[in-house]
């Protein structure tokens, strides 16, 4: 068993029901805005500095969607002193509202903020993404969910995954560094 890497996301929506997304700069899938816990922060903080950071908007918290687990679930152990599979994720999705009528600031880097009518949503959306969001359309709470892993094609979005999808959240690669099977740094 990886280690398992804590994550946050939000299904943010505004006034008119839409719902804000995240595409990672260079063109790659949309997904929902959040990020890794640090160390000693809870979820709760955590989704709403996370939020904050990537699309420049405050939030106010309603409620949790569900826990959504991202990793190779059947996949073979690496062999001894190689590393393996991206690690296990483990995503608190929260349902939220913005505060205020404009964003608090200006996003950092790497995420281009869009709202989306729920009936109009981007097809390029991660797999966890899509689960969340139907959960939390369809007015869900409390789900446990797992998700298949999915690789990113090379050079599409610089190798890094928001945290409603893929097998990491922002900052971490989605496939190994080095290639399957090589030594672990």
């Amino acid at each position: 068993m990886s280690a398992l890497t804590w994550a946050v996301a939000a299904v943010v929506t505004d006034q008119a029901g839409r719902v804000l997304l995240c595409r990672r700069s260079g063109g790659g899938r949309w997904a929902l805005p959040g990020g890794r816990l640090r160390r000693d922060e809870s979820p709760l903080p955590a989704a709403v500095r996370t939020v904050r950071a990537e699309t420049g908007w405050q939030v106010e918290l309603v409620d949790l969607v569900g826990l959504y687990r991202l990793g190779d679930h059947a996949g073979p152990p690496p062999p001894a002193g190689r590393c393996g599979a991206p690690p296990d994720v483990l995503v608190h999705v929260f349902r939220a509202r913005i505060r205020g009528n404009g964003p608090a600031g200006s996003p950092l880097g790497g995420c281009q903020p869009g709202w989306h009518a729920p009936d109009g949503l981007p097809e390029e959306l991660t797999p966890t993404t899509r689960a969340a969001l139907a959960d939390a359309l369809a007015g869900r709470s409390g789900v446990l969910r797992e998700t298949p892993p999915e690789s990113v094609p090379a050079g599409r979005d610089g190798g890094t995954e928001s945290a409603g999808g893929g097998g990491a959240p922002p900052g971490q690669r989605t496939t190994d560094p080095l290639g399957a099977g090589q030594p672990c740094p």
